[in-house]
């Protein structure tokens, strides 16, 4: 009763409502379990004024994690092991996708229990790598041409089958799979392009140029894949696999006609310009329908 007699303070109000608004404010953006919140260290945030208004979609879809930048790794670990991950949908429309997918599953569902993916992962690095080391020793020796062939059947087997088989066993890790599989692959491809600069079937500059056309085709993958949640694995019916048919053709056909028109050009230089030119025209092509695409569904109103 003691406070009846005092005069309404507007300014207690509107602190009352202030930190109200605050703690929606909170509580709307950190989609996290409350648990952690007590155990998370300090945060450095960009600060957004209580009054602005975002639109319905702008709400759900910026939680406190994006406004923030957390000083500590083990609380960002703590916050994806909590959020459920969401593969990218896969697409895959090569020439020889359909087939390959039922050999690689019923491969798969007959593959020994003491191999697993990672030794299948492992097994098509090695295998790039020495397919490498095989262009480069085909200039000394013509026949590693055929070990090549080899090596590039080995490193389908092992590249192709490691997801295939985590699947099959329902042992997916995607992220960790995602990440290892597709660095492991641009460091074969950066052994097997140099193995063919060095082998004098094929000039350093046109090596060079193949893999920095797929090294930028690989990033422009892997930016679809987290802004559009789409993993294109092959562009124009064409993919991996059909590269490791078009390179085994390519090794046989050097053995016996490693000169072209007339004797005039490397079989491999022909070929490698042509790729070249159908890398960059698929880069230039996808660029510009993602960039459009984007643009089109995060247009500012």
């Amino acid at each position: 009763m003691a406070w009846a007699g005092r005069p309404h303070d507007s300014r207690r109000d509107a602190g009352a409502t202030l930190d109200r608004r605050y703690i929606d404010l909170f509580f709307n953006y950190l989609a996290v379990d409350l648990r952690l919140i007590r155990s998370l260290p300090p945060v450095h945030c960009r600060n957004r004024s209580p009054f602005i208004k975002l639109a319905p979609e702008a709400e759900m879809a910026s939680p406190m994690i994006d406004f923030c930048e957390q000083a500590n790794p083990n609380a960002l670990s703590e916050v994806r092991r909590i959020k459920r991950f969401e593969n990218a949908t896969r697409i895959h429309n090569g020439l020889t996708s359909n087939p390959e997918k039922r050999v690689l599953i019923w491969l798969a569902e007959r593959t020994p229990r003491w191999i697993n993916s990672d030794q299948l992962t492992l097994l098509g690095f090695l295998a790039q790598v020495m397919a490498g080391v095989s262009y480069a020793l085909a200039g000394w020796n013509r026949y590693w041409l055929l070990a090549g062939i080899f090596f590039l059947a080995l490193n389908w087997l092992g590249d192709s089958l490691d997801g295939t088989l985590a699947r099959v066993r329902q042992q997916s890790r995607p992220r960790y799979g995602f990440y290892v599989d597709h660095i492991v692959d641009s460091f074969g491809g950066l052994v097997l392009m140099g193995g063919l600069a060095l082998s004098g079937y094929m000039h350093p500059y046109i090596a060079i140029g193949l893999l920095v056309a797929f090294l930028l085709l690989s990033i422009q993958s892997y930016l679809a894949t987290y802004t559009l949640g789409e993993f294109q694995l092959s562009f124009w019916n064409f993919g991996p696999t059909e590269l490791r048919i078009l390179l085994s053709i390519g090794n046989i056909a050097l053995l016996y006609h490693p000169m072209v028109f007339r004797g005039h050009y490397r079989l491999f230089d022909v070929g490698g310009v042509a790729g070249l030119v159908g890398m960059c025209a698929m880069l230039i092509f996808f660029t510009v329908r993602n960039t459009r695409r984007l643009y089109l569904e995060e247009r500012i109103r």
